[in-house]
């Protein structure tokens, strides 16, 4: 048996010399384009071999923002490194950082810096829900969304998506439930013209009469969210003694107006300034925790 294992061992010399006589008969081998070894650390990566992120839970980008990034970057290039993971072809897809991978292509940059790591499909996707939502850039509708994908193509329950992402199961219970609205109305929460409030108090309606004429009692009475929960219980239960008319606002200063639209735009909360001859108040409602957060997230606590 040792004699027979002798023969058939291959020395490791003769090995070498025979990749070498191959290599002169069919020439040296291409060489592929290197690719960054995931370390950890950030990368110089080429901008055109990143591939858009799938699982992006934002839907808009500020385009004033973004030119502005974008001046930022082409002076003094990017401070905060992307995060990338690899795909096929020697090409990479975003996981984090969107703005500024767009932002550098606009600026001309031919690389950005970008940590890669190795995540699957179900990790990267946590990742940018994550990110998002920490960052306070999602309005209610694009959280509701993230949260019924990471439901339906990963198959979590609400439970093990509150674990992921931090937020506790009522919370998430509540965003899904967004999305038995209709798409007018999930527009409308949107663009920021109704709370997250508003929105979940609306859910006690079921007929699209009933929640047509309550959304545009809210907008055109300026309703809080409390007085949209009274509205929709006097809707649910007409037996009951009719709620007092809320009284008509006196005309707002249209600057007024629009620093509050802007307020609550960013926020996608219900804002309301009141204004006496440059004096007043800014009263922002939230419904929970959560929307407590996103203020104090924008305020930069």
């Amino acid at each position: 048996m040792e004699a027979i294992a002798a023969h058939t061992a291959v020395d490791p010399k003769r090995r070498h010399a025979l990749g070498k006589g191959i290599e002169s008969l069919l020439g040296p081998r291409p060489q592929a384009a290197p690719v960054p070894e995931p370390t950890g650390k950030p990368l110089e990566i080429p901008v055109d071999r990143i591939e858009p992120n799938p699982y992006q839970t934002r839907t808009a980008f500020d385009p004033a923002k973004l030119a502005e990034l974008t001046q930022s970057i082409a002076a003094t290039g990017v401070v905060q490194p992307i995060v990338v993971r690899e795909v096929a072809g020697g090409r990479y897809q975003l996981i984090m950082g969107e703005r500024r991978w767009r932002a550098s292509q606009a600026a001309g940059k031919a690389t950005i810096p970008a940590i890669v790591r190795q995540v699957s499909d179900e990790q990267a996707m946590e990742m940018t829900i994550v990110e998002n939502l920490q960052r306070a850039d999602l309005n209610p509708m694009e959280q509701a969304r993230a949260f019924d994908r990471l439901s339906r193509e990963f198959h979590l329950t609400q439970e093990q998506i509150a674990t992921r992402t931090g937020k506790d199961r009522a919370s998430v219970a509540n965003f899904l439930r967004l999305l038995k609205l209709t798409k007018s109305i999930q527009n409308l929460v949107e663009t920021g013209e109704l709370s997250f409030g508003h929105a979940r108090a609306l859910l006690g309606l079921e007929s699209s009469k009933s929640l047509t004429e309550a959304v545009e009692r809210i907008l055109k009475d300026h309703l809080s969210v409390r007085q949209t929960e009274l509205m929709v219980t006097a809707m649910l239960n007409p037996e009951r003694k009719p709620m007092r008319a809320a009284p008509t606002p006196p005309p707002q200063d249209p600057n007024v107006r629009e620093a509050q639209d802007r307020l609550q735009q960013k926020l996608g909360l219900k804002v309301r300034i009141e204004d006496k001859k440059g004096k007043g108040r800014v009263i922002i409602e939230y419904a929970g925790v959560d929307d407590f957060d996103a203020i104090l997230g924008a305020l930069g606590e």
